[in-house]
């Protein structure tokens, strides 16, 4: 249920009926890397991991001159620099690409290295396959064995062009009718949430759900209440307590579905959500102008 204000209450609902209902759940995943040391200290960069069904996130308060390697990764990744600043070097394939601060960037499978032009906070987002970041997930337990109600992972069509390092500015304006600042590539869709100054409006929060896909929603400023509910079924040992989870920055939370879930930011100043899909959204990607690099990544042809 979204307020009428907000852009998400024009995607089309899943009809009544269309889909079997969950009779099993999975509970939400929380990974608050303030309160936890590094899992990685490297190449001039504090590493945390944390993850979801297909995705790992790795979050890097990373010194000049830091590099993030790999060998041989086995599909797209993204790099976002949500600060302005320096930038990076982002090397692939014989390219060297120097990437801004504020920017989202995907780059191909590969070898591949990303140099920090500056001091920075850096998120990288890598699929399940990367089964060496896996490992290093502080959560990486509770997906010893899949969580229900998700399908397997498939990635999207290549891009248009074919591989190469692709980089986009954040620095964009919000426009009447869309929601946030959407961009996708052929593994992941993030949208960097126009940042909030001061706690949500608690008369306008926007409590949903998605039936077959997880939402990680991460954390870069501010202080955020994550409100989960679960579906009660005819077998109350399937039943779940709500969350209210506070969770500060940098974080983590990975909301199962089909759980009914809203975040209301409290902090007096900035406030700041990145929402991240993998694979991308098919309902965010059906809205006209909402994905922001949608000419360079094309949809399935099956969809």
């Amino acid at each position: 249920m979204y307020h009428s204000t907000d852009p998400r209450a024009a995607l089309t609902a899943t009809p009544i009926g269309t889909t079997t209902p969950a009779t099993h759940f999975a509970g939400a995943e929380y990974a608050k890397f303030y309160e936890t040391p590094p899992a990685e200290t490297k190449d001039g960069a504090r590493t945390w991991y944390a993850r979801g069904q297909n995705f790992i996130i790795a979050y890097s308060d990373a010194d000049k001159g830091a590099v993030l390697n790999r060998a041989d990764q086995p599909d797209e990744y993204v790099v976002l620099l949500s600060d302005p600043g320096a930038g990076a070097e982002i090397v692939w394939g014989g390219q060297k690409v120097t990437v801004s601060g504020h920017s989202i960037s995907f780059v191909p499978a590969g070898k591949s290295s990303v140099k920090l032009l500056g001091a920075a906070k850096v998120v990288r987002m890598m699929t399940a396959k990367s089964d060496d970041l896996a490992l290093l997930c502080s959560n990486a337990a509770s997906y010893a064995t899949p969580h229900p109600n998700l399908p397997p992972f498939e990635a999207w069509p290549d891009p248009a062009g074919g591989p190469k390092v692709r980089s986009y500015s954040l620095e964009v304006a919000p426009t009447p009718g869309r929601f946030g600042r959407i961009f996708r590539g052929s593994t992941f869709m993030v949208n960097f949430l126009d940042p909030k100054n001061g706690p949500r409006d608690i008369t306008k929060m926007s409590p949903h759900h998605h039936d077959d896909f997880e939402q990680c929603s991460l954390a870069l400023a501010g202080t955020f209440i994550h409100h989960l509910r679960w579906p009660w079924t005819p077998d109350m040992g399937q039943w779940r307590n709500d969350d209210h989870e506070v969770c500060g920055s940098p974080s983590v939370t990975v909301i199962p579905p089909p759980s009914i879930h809203t975040s209301q930011a409290m902090d007096p100043g900035l406030n700041l959500l990145v929402d991240i899909f993998c694979p991308p959204r098919v309902d965010f990607s059906e809205k006209p102008g909402w994905v922001l690099n949608a000419d360079d990544y094309p949809m399935p042809h099956a969809i």
